[in-house]
C-alpha cells in the first residue's frame, strides 16, 4: 500500500502519547503537513505548536528532555536542520538530551516549494554532530519500526522522512534490527546502497536492468548513522561494483559514508548517485526524472558507468 513515511510517523506518534505520559510533541507550524497535529487529539496538553520559531522549538525540546520527557520535534527537514544546526549541536547532542528530531518533506521529492524547501544537505550535517544519530526509512513499516526504536534509545537523533505516498518494501510482520542493512535482493558483483525514497526507485532500477541482462545487488540502509559497518564492509567484499543512490547531495550523505567505511576495510571504487547541485521547483515525480533519481535514471546511470567502463 503506498503511504507516506510522514504518515507513518503520525500513526506511532498516536500510539506513544496514549502509551506513555512523558512522550511530548512539539512542531514549527506544520503540524499538518508533518502530522505531528494528529497526537494533539489524543494528549492536547503534551502537544506545543511552538510557531515559525524551530531554534525555539529546539530549546524548549531541551528543556523538556532535562525535566525527564521525550520531547519528537518536527518541522520540515530543511527547517529543523538548517535552521536550528547550532542548537541541536550545543543544546541537544552535547548534553546528550534525548529529543527525538523529525524532519519531513526531505529531499527534492517535497516538490513544487522549491529549492528553499528541499532539503539536500541535511544528512550530512546531521551526520557530522557528534552523539546525534542519523535514520532514514524507506517506507511506512520501516518508519514505525525507527520511531519504537529510538523510544528506546536514550539519546539525541533525527530522522529523515518524506512528503510522497511511497510503495511498501517491506510488510508489516517484517522483524527490523534497525542498526544492521537489509538486502532486498542479490544479485551478481554489482551492489547499489540506496536510502529513503530511492530504495524504492532503486528496486525498479533493478527490474529495467535485469531485462538487459545487468542483475544487481540492492542494499536499503535505514540507519545512516551509526551505520553498519561490518555489514556494508562484507558487501563490498563480495561485489566489484558499488553504486550509492539519494536523494540528498553526493557530498556528505550515504555515498561519502560508503565511501568512508570502503578507505577503512575494503577499497572500492564507489560511484555515488545523487544530487550534484540545487534541483529547480516542479512535480516530485518530475524531478525525480530530470535529475535521473527514478527507476528509469538510476538504471540508465548504472549502465553508463559498467558501459564506460
Amino acid at each position: 500500500m503506498a503511504r507516506a513515511t510522514r504518515e507513518a510517523y503520525g500513526d506511532e506518534l498516536i500510539r506513544l502519547v496514549q502509551e506513555n505520559p512523558k512522550v511530548v510533541v512539539l512542531d514549527a507550524d506544520l503540524a499538518g503537513s508533518t502530522n505531528s497535529g494528529r497526537a494533539a487529539a489524543y494528549a492536547p496538553e503534551r502537544f506545543f505548536d511552538m510557531g515559525i520559531a524551530e531554534a525555539d522549538m529546539i530549546g524548549v525540546a531541551a528543556g523538556l528532555a532535562a525535566s525527564g520527557y521525550i520531547p519528537f520535534a518536527s518541522s520540515f527537514a530543511m527547517f529543523c536542520t538548517g535552521r536550528v544546526w547550532e542548537q541541536i549541536r550545543n543544546s541537544l547532542a552535547y548534553p546528550g538530551l534525548n529529543v527525538k528530531v523529525v524532519g519531513s518533506h526531505s529531499g527534492i521529492s517535497v516538490g513544487e516549494d522549491g529549492v528553499t524547501h528541499q532539503a539536500i544537505e541535511d544528512i550530512a550535517i546531521m551526520r557530522d554532530i557528534t552523539g546525534l544519530a542519523v535514520y532514514a526509512p524507506c517506507d511506512q513499516w520501516e518508519t514505525k519500526a525507527v520511531i519504537r526504536h529510538v523510544m528506546e534509545e536514550d539519546g539525541p537523533c533525527y530522522i529523515r522522512l518524506g512528503r510522497a505516498k511511497v510503495d511498501d518494501v517491506f510488510d508489516e510482520n517484517k522483524e527490523f534490527d534497525i542498526r544492521k542493512i537489509n538486502v532486498l535482493r542479490r544479485g551478481s558483483k554489482i551492489a547499489v546502497f540506496a536510502t529513503g525514497l530511492m530504495v524504492q526507485m532503486t528496486l525498479k532500477a533493478a527490474e529495467i536492468l535485469k531485462e538487459k541482462g545487468i542483475d544487481i545487488t540492492v542494499i536499503d540502509v535505514c540507519s545512516i548513522k551509526p551505520i553498519d559497518k561490518e555489514g556494508v564492509a562484507e558487501i563490498l567484499e563480495q561485489n566489484e561494483e558499488i553504486f550509492t543512490v539519494e536523494e540528498h547531495s553526493i557530498t556528505g550523505g550515504l555515498g561519502s559514508t560508503i565511501c568512508e567505511i570502503a578507505c577503512e576495510t575494503t577499497p572500492r571504487l564507489v560511484h555515488r548517485l545523487g544530487m550534484f547541485g540545487f534541483a529547480e521547483s516542479g512535480e516530485w515525480q518530475q524531478l525525480l526524472h530530470e535529475y535521473k533519481l527514478d527507476g528509469e535514471g538510476i538504471a540508465e546511470q548504472i549502465e553508463g558507468y559498467l558501459t564506460y567502463k
